[in-house]
């Protein structure tokens, strides 16, 4: 198994969460993004530098995930498109993607992006708080706890 993160907007300690795992439990976890990133000095954790542009990231990451690989973005059309390949999904928050909730989370972005468009709700997501963290860093723990022991 293989961790990906889709590192362009991934706060700094869900960065720092996922080093000390791989670097614990000997995963390689590779952090795409389209600007420079700095990563331990580890033969398990490396970054890759897209070119800027539209959903290069994503396609990157699409083109990278394998079944069974873990895969931590915030973005749902991403999400979704992994969840076809069979890799799983985590959100920095802690939140797991699988094919039951994809649609529904799917729907329900889409409607908020039509409301922000329309002028209706306006603003992103909260600030990430210490209880995002911790949910984050107790999902990645059980999510590779179960797998590794199989």
């Amino acid at each position: 198994m293989h961790i990906y993160a889709d590192a362009d907007a991934l706060p700094k300690p869900i960065k720092e969460i996922l080093f000390r795992a791989a670097l614990r439990l000997s995963l390689p976890l590779t952090l795409v993004a389209n600007k420079s990133l700095r990563v331990p000095d580890s033969p398990l954790i490396k970054a890759i530098r897209t070119d800027r542009g539209f959903d290069v990231v994503d396609e990157a990451i699409v083109k990278l995930a394998e079944p069974g690989d873990l895969v931590i973005t915030a973005d749902i059309p991403l999400a979704a498109r992994l969840i076809e390949k069979d890799a799983h999904v985590i959100s920095p928050r802690g939140e797991t993607f699988d094919k039951d909730n994809i649609q529904g989370r799917l729907a329900m972005r889409n409607l908020l992006y039509d409301l922000r468009s329309g002028g209706v709700v306006t603003g992103g997501p909260p600030p990430l708080r210490n209880r995002d963290k911790e949910a984050f860093a107790n999902r990645l723990d059980v999510f590779l706890t179960g797998r590794l022991n199989r």
